[in-house]
């Protein structure tokens, strides 16, 4: 487990049926080092006592912005100053609509409202309150804000609905936090990251691409400003947020990707291409929508440019950093795929396992053998490999 001693937690419940999973939560805090404050809305109150809580954090717990044991009854102030992260789990939807929109009406949102210290949330709720509109807009206006959001997730709910908006479970929580608090093996580097699929166009209405979700690439982009590197993103067309921090700019085909990132890469320390970029494109896409006819339609394709390739051949070029997503013989693929390129790390999974998915399992190849990266959720799988190409950039 992580190591956290010395750092200060403070752990925010509000009132949902997931506060009572706060309790395991404060229990790795607490064995992993920390040290827990916790606030609890009225409401979360109704779930589970402050009398467990206390016992877990082994300090007093706060529900009360008029609270006396707080000098000067400036709780909202005092009982934050001195940590090094506030997390909200559960976090209501109720209690996101507050901190959007700068409403501070108990000792909890006031004190996120009054902090210095970043800020996590894990939302937890209704299937139909989480897809909500106007749930959507404030989650939206937190992210710009630069707060971190921590799922929800699919999964059964107590109203026995199912469907998103279930809270991550606590020990994926526990590890974003320690990675807000961990080492910063990226500090002042910058990092250029490729992600998404890539849209070739036939016509006006169809083209080629492929099932990539861009999850891979916008995880290793939050893990790399988790790591405090100036992080951009190049991204093909996905539904995803930007992670906090990080500047996105937006292409669709491979050519436009490869102009946005030859733009930036001699000023990059890293590039991390995620991206799956079409290998080829049509030649001669049409203007207007191609009709159906009554005989078979032939396409010529041309290659897309090489954009890993072309980074790596940079005299005094970024460390590169390569994905492949291969379908059958991984090891012998990845290997060549490596050594063709020219690149010094090489990051390989199994394609079926990885499109569209949360989780992954990858494969990493470097100078210094093969190293394996168990199945995970793909934050983790980010995390572990940012952390391997912070080792490598000394010895570079």
């Amino acid at each position: 487990m992580t190591d956290l001693s010395g750092k200060k937690v403070l752990l925010g419940i509000t009132g949902g049926i997931a506060a009572y999973k706060a309790a395991e939560l404060t229990r790795l805090f607490v064995k992993a080092g920390a040290d827990v404050r916790v606030v609890m809305t009225g409401s979360a109150c109704r779930f589970i006592t402050p009398v467990t809580l206390q016992a877990l954090s082994g300090k007093d717990v706060f529900t009360d912005m008029w609270d006396s044991r707080v000098p000067d009854g400036m709780g909202h102030i005092e009982l934050s100053r001195d940590r090094d992260v506030i997390v909200v789990a559960p976090a209501t939807t109720d209690f996101l609509a507050k901190i959007a929109n700068g409403f501070g009406d108990d000792l909890l949102s006031t004190l996120c409202l009054a902090r210095r210290a970043p800020l996590l949330v894990a939302p937890a709720m209704n299937v139909e309150m989480w897809q909500n509109a106007a749930t959507q807009r404030n989650v939206a206006r937190l992210r710009e804000d630069g707060v971190a959001i921590l799922g929800p997730t699919e999964g059964d709910h107590a109203d026995r609905e199912g469907g998103m908006g279930r809270m991550v479970e606590p020990e994926e929580i526990f590890a974003a936090v320690a990675a807000t608090m961990g080492p910063k093996g990226l500090v002042k580097k910058k990092i250029l990251i490729t992600a998404g699929p890539t849209y070739e166009p036939i016509d006006t209405v169809r083209g080629i691409t492929n099932q990539s979700s861009g999850k891979m690439g916008y995880a290793v982009a939050q893990a790399a400003a988790e790591a405090g590197a100036e992080v951009t993103l190049v991204s093909g067309t996905t539904a995803l947020p930007a992670p906090a921090g990080v500047e996105r700019v937006e292409v669709v085909t491979a050519a436009e990707m490869r102009d946005a990132v030859m733009k930036r890469a001699k000023q990059a320390d890293v590039f991390i291409a995620v991206a799956a970029v079409a290998d080829y494109r049509p030649t001669d896409p049409k203007p207007h929508k191609i009709k159906r006819g009554n005989g078979h339609l032939s396409l010529e394709l041309a290659p897309n440019p090489d954009i890993l390739a072309e980074v790596a051949a940079l005299p005094k070029g970024p460390f590169c950093v390569g994905f492949a997503a291969e379908t059958e013989d991984l090891m012998a693929n990845a290997q060549s795929k490596r050594k063709k390129k020219g690149i010094p790390l090489l990051a390989a999974n199994l394609a079926h396992q990885t499109f569209g998915k949360d989780s992954n399992a990858l494969t990493l190849f470097d100078d210094g053998g093969v190293h394996e990266l168990p199945r995970a959720s793909k934050i983790v799988l980010a995390r572990q490999l940012v952390e391997h190409i912070a080792k490598m950039l000394p010895r570079r």
